[in-house]
This record gives structure tokens, C-alpha cells and sequence, in this order.
């Protein structure tokens, strides 16, 4: 990774001098460190499972840790001062996709150049949290997503039930070819934003329940962002969180809406006003 005290001269990828007439690659890290990076944490009932979470992340890099809880009926909020993350409170529930929206909101106006997103439910291996940064720091992507879906036998030893690996394996299937991308697992908790992306797409027009993480990607693949992910282990487990039965019917059919509106959106037909360009504003 690039070192704030020593940027790399033109023509150096990681210290290592290119011959000269040989070009450089067009995801060659700019001159400059990656600057601030803020770990953002939507939070609801992680009391338990916060402080395993923060022991596996590398902390090195990070410059802060936000944590916003969604009035839990726990005590996240009180945890998550005691082991020194900066915590913001919602005073009712307000929803997953709104939680995000606090999240991103607070790690911009606190100046974050990436953004890093984890449950606190201790779900997501961290520890693969600087290879993520790094596809970023190298400006070979602007979002990077955990992969949790490797293989098949490895996403079911960790527990992931097998009605949501099919829905997943299809869903993500079909993001990929309407979308036009090639990733591994589509709806993946665990994401890497570059600022631009923040600051581009539109998030606080989506939908405060779960369906924010799928509007979110068709977004930057809109604005012609580039995606890409990394295999990230997954453990599922009682303390974990994870939607039922029912809220995952629900939201993989808001899934394929937003892949209907996006198609809508590019032949004209206006369906969604969180397909409209323009920076994020408040609602």
C-alpha cells in the first residue's frame, strides 16, 4: 500500500521502477496518500457481537470508527462508547437503509475519503479490510463489495441457509447480466466506498429498509462507477443479523424492481426518482 511519507515517483508502482517504454497501468495509484479512512457501523441489538467485530479489524489505517445505532433494545450504544468508537443515536427505529444514510452522511461531513462499511454482528471476517481498501487505494475500483459466495460448499459450512443461496446465486445472477457486471455476491453487507461515490449518487432519495443496499449499487453503476469484490469469509450464527423468511421474499422482489427501473430509466421511461442524477440530498 501506498506510505503518506513517501508517494511513489511517476512511473514506480510500489517502489518497483517500470522499464522505461513500457506503459503504465491505467489503474496505477495516484501520487499522494489514500487520505482519511472511516469505518462506518450500522448498528442494531450488537451489543454481543461488537466487541469480537472491532478485535479482528485492522486498525492501522482506519481513522475513525462511527457507529450508528438504530434504537436498540440493547446496549450497543453504551458498548460502542465504552471501546472508544464515536456513536450517533437514532431515537426510534427508523430502518437498515436509513441507518446507512446516517452513516454515510456523518463519515462525509467528518471529511472520509473511503469509506468502509460493516455489521457489527461479527458476520463479515474484517480482516480482509486492507486488501479491500487496497483495490480502491490503486484505483482499480471505486466500490468494493465481501464476496461471500466463493464456493458453494464454503457458503453453506458457514451457515448460510440454503434458500438464501439460491435466491442469492439468481438474484445476483441476474444483477450481473442486467447490469452489465461481473461480481461474486451482489448483496453483500460488507462494501468500500471511494468519497466520489458518496458524493454522486443520490442515497438519500432510496428506500430506508433493506432493498438501500441493491439502489445503492444500480446507482454507481449509472454514473459508471467501477465495481468489483473480494472473497470475504461469513460465519452465520444465532447473534448474527440477518432478515427472516418473509422480509427476504420482500426484498428480492424490490430487487428486481430496481433492475426493471434501471432498464425503464435507460430507455427513457422515468419510474424512479432515485435513479436521478444528482448529488444526494436530504429528504
Amino acid at each position: 500500500m501506498l506510505s503518506s511519507n513517501s508517494p511513489p515517483e511517476a512511473g514506480e508502482l510500489h517502489g518497483n521502477p517500470v522499464p522505461s517504454g513500457v506503459p503504465e497501468l491505467a489503474g496505477a495509484p495516484p501520487k499522494g496518500a489514500l487520505g482519511k479512512i472511516i469505518v462506518i457501523m450500522p448498528a442494531y441489538n450488537a451489543e454481543k457481537t461488537l466487541e469480537p467485530t472491532l478485535a479482528e479489524l485492522p486498525r492501522e489505517r482506519i481513522d475513525e470508527i462511527i457507529l450508528v445505532d438504530d434504537a436498540s433494545r440493547d446496549q450497543t450504544a453504551h458498548k460502542a462508547r465504552s471501546l472508544g468508537l464515536t456513536v450517533i443515536e437514532h431515537v426510534q427505529n427508523r430502518g437498515y437503509g436509513a441507518n446507512q444514510k446516517t452513516c454515510y452522511r456523518e463519515a462525509l461531513e467528518r471529511g472520509a475519503d473511503v469509506v468502509v462499511m460493516i455489521h457489527p454482528d461479527h458476520q463479515y471476517d474484517c480482516r480482509v479490510v486492507p486488501s479491500a481498501i487496497a483495490f480502491v487505494e490503486l484505483n482499480i475500483c471505486d466500490v468494493v463489495l465481501g464476496n461471500r459466495v466463493r464456493s458453494r460448499q464454503e457458503a453453506l459450512a458457514g451457515g448460510m441457509p440454503l434458500y438464501k443461496y439460491v435466491s442469492n446465486r439468481v438474484l445476483t445472477l441476474i444483477e450481473n447480466f442486467a447490469l452489465g457486471q461481473n461480481l461474486g455476491d451482489f448483496h453483500s453487507g460488507f462494501r468500500v466506498f471511494r468519497r466520489s461515490v458518496l458524493e454522486s449518487v443520490p442515497f438519500e432519495r432510496n428506500s430506508d429498509s433493506f432493498v438501500f443496499d441493491t439502489q445503492i449499487l444500480v446507482q454507481a453503476v449509472q454514473l459508471g462507477f467501477r465495481l468489483g469484490d473480494v472473497p470475504m469469509p461469513v460465519r452465520y450464527f444465532p447473534e448474527a443479523s440477518s432478515i427472516d423468511f418473509r422480509r427476504s421474499v420482500i426484498y428480492g422482489l424490490s430487487t428486481l424492481g430496481c433492475v426493471a427501473c434501471f432498464w425503464l430509466h435507460r430507455i427513457g421511461i422515468k419510474c424512479a426518482g432515485w435513479l436521478e442524477a444528482g448529488a444526494s440530498k436530504p429528504n
